[in-house]
């Protein structure tokens, strides 16, 4: 053993005591309760700052990093698979790999830059984890979930529902199959859905029974105090059936911090970069966001730190998945783990939601 492997399963093992975790499924694994994520990796973050990144997190506590094959985001022909590769480097140089919980993801249709246009059948699915395997420099993931449904539905802030008979999708059926297949062969232990619905959840769930296909071990859907549309039937599925929300996007890409309020536009923060990214930026929600940020600093709190403790307070939770473009944004946000939110605060928060609710869908 090398002496930097050995400094990094001490500082891993002497850290438990400070970070939570919590069951992932019924995987027998157990995840921090904070994750961290990677979708800057390769676009606003280099591979020096994305490893400084990843050594800071696990000198922490966290155990738990998620990325995706089609990341870094925005999503590009020329730099898709870029943040793999940085894990896979980070990996490969630390030689940490059995002491972290790994997540990737398949992209969903839609995406034409990989293999000619994604989908969620049994050839992509495994040409996908043969690729992803290769970039980040292992010989399995943790767990390996399907980005977005091939389906039409609801996801990505879409409201309201339109029936499509959706004749050229891929059933759950055959994704979930071929999921299973990738565990059987070792290359994946666990397996999730990502952007999915009530219906989506308990449709995989009904087909593990019948079939003997893995149970799906978690949910990776959008959730904050600008969007909490998963309490809405996929909270009581978690409770119910043991399949935990990996939160993204709990701090609205950086909104709730209340750097944007105003019209502020800090240099290289996400708004400022990519016009792409509205979804949490328009006036309700900055209506909803100024009354979070006069609440937390009503109490002292720091706004982001605040955003943060409430959804790593929920019940249904598996883990919250935080990302940072700068140290100084990471270790804020590593912050939130010692934080607990009073019940004045709690309250006052559930007032905000009942006047303006999720004004970021």
């Amino acid at each position: 053993m090398t002496a930097l492997v050995f400094m990094y399963e001490t500082t891993i093992k002497s850290q438990e005591a400070i970070m939570q975790t919590r069951p992932l499924g019924q995987t027998g694994m157990e995840v921090s309760r904070l994750c961290l994520g990677t979708m800057t990796f390769g676009e606003q973050n280099t591979e020096s700052e994305a490893h400084e990144q990843l050594d800071r997190a696990v000198a922490f506590g966290i155990n738990f990093i998620d990325t995706a094959e089609m990341y870094p985001v925005p999503p590009t022909a020329d730099t898709q698979g870029r943040t793999e590769q940085y894990i896979g480097s980070w990996l490969k140089q630390r030689g940490v790999r059995d002491d972290v919980i790994l997540a990737t993801k398949i992209a969903g249709p839609g995406m034409a830059h990989i293999r000619d246009g994604s989908r969620l059948t049994r050839e992509h699915i495994h040409a996908a984890i043969d690729t992803s395997l290769k970039r980040l420099q292992t010989d399995y993931v943790d767990l390996y979930q399907l980005h977005w449904p091939d389906r039409q539905t609801n996801f990505f802030g879409r409201l309201g529902y339109t029936w499509s008979q959706d004749e050229d999708a891929t059933l759950l059926e055959e994704s979930l199959s071929a999921l299973k297949e990738l565990v059987d062969a070792g290359k994946v232990r666990a397996i999730g859905l990502s952007n999915e619905t009530p219906w989506g959840v308990m449709h995989s769930l009904q087909l593990a029974e019948r079939l003997g296909i893995p149970r799906v071990a978690s949910v990776q859907n959008p959730y904050s105090l600008l969007n909490r549309s998963y309490e809405i039937g996929l909270a009581e599925i978690a409770q119910r059936e043991g399949v935990g929300l990996l939160a993204y996007s709990p701090l609205a890409f950086g909104v709730l911090s209340g750097k944007y309020l105003d019209g502020a536009r800090p240099p290289k923060a996400r708004l400022t970069l990519y016009e792409r990214f509205q979804r949490y930026n328009t006036p309700l929600a900055e209506r909803a966001t100024r009354a979070y940020v006069e609440l937390a600093r009503d109490h002292g709190l720091d706004p982001a730190q605040m955003a943060l403790a409430w959804v790593n307070s929920r019940p249904f939770l598996t883990s919250n998945i935080i990302g940072a473009t700068t140290m100084e944004q990471l270790e804020s946000n590593l912050a939130s783990e010692a934080l607990t939110l009073s019940d004045e605060v709690l309250e006052a928060i559930d007032a905000i939601h009942t006047e303006i609710p999720n004004p970021s869908p």
